[in-house]
């Protein structure tokens, strides 16, 4: 019996086969498995132009990063010469504005010395003048003393000033 089993199993199998083989099921299971790897192609092929374009993509933007960078860069050197010159022209501009205002100070020292050694001589002939005039007065009398210190204080004054 046990070989009537395993007979009627193999028969079984062999019909169950070419049932297979009449219905075609191998060209269906075939389609199946070639849709199958042809959708799985087609996404292996998306996959590997989105990572094309992602690359491509990505050196953009570093190429981008750099050109940044760089503009950057030249912005700061830009912006320390430019610092740099300012500060020249400003220490320059500062130079001669304190070499006006010391000359200014200077002129305006000067004019007061002037001045003050002006008021002092004025004042000594003044006080010379009333010396003189009292000194005429008490030692020569009469109308030519008075006519000779009148005299004498308008040429003193005259050559004073």
């Amino acid at each position: 019996m046990a070989l009537d089993a395993e007979f009627w199993v193999a028969v079984a199998f062999v019909i169950f086969v070419g049932v297979l083989i009449y219905v075609r099921a191998h060209k269906t299971a075939i389609a199946a498995l070639d849709a199958r790897r042809e959708r799985i192609e087609a996404e292996l092929n998306d996959a590997r132009r989105l990572k094309e374009e992602a690359q491509a993509l990505l050196a953009q933007y570093q190429q981008k990063q750099r050109e940044a960078d760089a503009e950057a860069q030249a912005i700061i050197a830009g912006a320390k010469a430019e610092a740099e010159r300012l500060t020249a022209e400003t220490k320059v501009k500062m130079d001669d504005f304190l070499e006006r205002r010391t000359k200014m100070a200077e002129t305006k020292i000067a004019q007061a010395e002037a001045q003050a050694v002006a008021d002092v001589r004025a004042a000594a002939a003044e006080a010379a003048v009333a010396a003189a005039e009292t000194i005429l007065r008490e030692t020569v009398h009469g109308q030519v003393a008075d006519d000779l210190v009148a005299k004498g204080v308008a040429d003193l004054k005259s050559k004073l000033n």
